[in-house]
């Protein structure tokens, strides 16, 4: 087995298990997690955030981006432009958000594009991942042309009962430095801020 195909098969898995979870799981999951990434001092103290928008069964990141705008952040997230593209573009009201691809809310074409190096801290989201960072995105690249440039620190959000011991990565994979669940944070796998 490839790991393209190794990959398609733990989506089908993953996304298996992520319909099995009950509504209160993914709301109050969804709640700590958001609680957890605004208490971390890498957000407060970042000037511009980049973050997705949560759509579907994917943590509700509203309460971060509202968050983001209330402390006059400079908020970015993803503008998808062509397969495997993305442009960080600046949104100062969640109301200029308008569905994108694939039905994910994303701000307009004409809001400011902002460059990657202007970013301080970056919420990404995942399939799944293991604690130590390795990701399962979407498949389209999105994300890991982003970490390909990216210097800055960033965070993925997944919910712990979507955590995988295995993750198979490819040379073109980039993992992240820390994963924040519900449970708390990892730092290169190691818990560093649970509780």
């Amino acid at each position: 087995m490839t790991k393209q195909e190794e990959k398609q098969r733990l989506r089908r898995v993953v996304r298996g298990l992520e319909e099995r979870l009950s509504p209160r799981y993914l709301e109050l999951s969804g709640q700590a997690i958001a609680a957890r990434l605004l208490a971390m001092p890498e957000y407060q103290a970042a000037g511009t955030v980049f973050c997705f928008a949560g759509a579907g069964r994917e943590v509700d990141t509203r309460p971060i981006l509202e968050n983001a705008l209330a402390r006059r952040k400079t908020l970015c997230l993803p503008l998808c432009t062509s397969p495997g593209q993305m442009e960080l573009r600046q949104v100062t009201a969640l109301e200029q958000l308008v569905p994108g691809a694939f039905g994910i809310p994303a701000p307009p074409a004409d809001s400011p594009l902002i460059q990657i190096d202007d970013v301080d801290f970056a919420i990404l989201p995942c399939v799944t991942c293991d604690r130590s960072g390795r990701r399962l995105g979407r498949g389209g690249g999105f994300y890991d042309r982003f970490l390909s440039h990216y210097r800055g620190g960033s965070v993925l959000l997944c919910r712990e009962r979507l955590i995988r011991e295995e993750i198979p990565v490819e040379p073109h994979d980039c993992p992240v430095p820390w994963v924040l669940t519900e449970r708390g944070l990892y730092e290169d796998g190691v818990p560093a801020r649970l509780g």
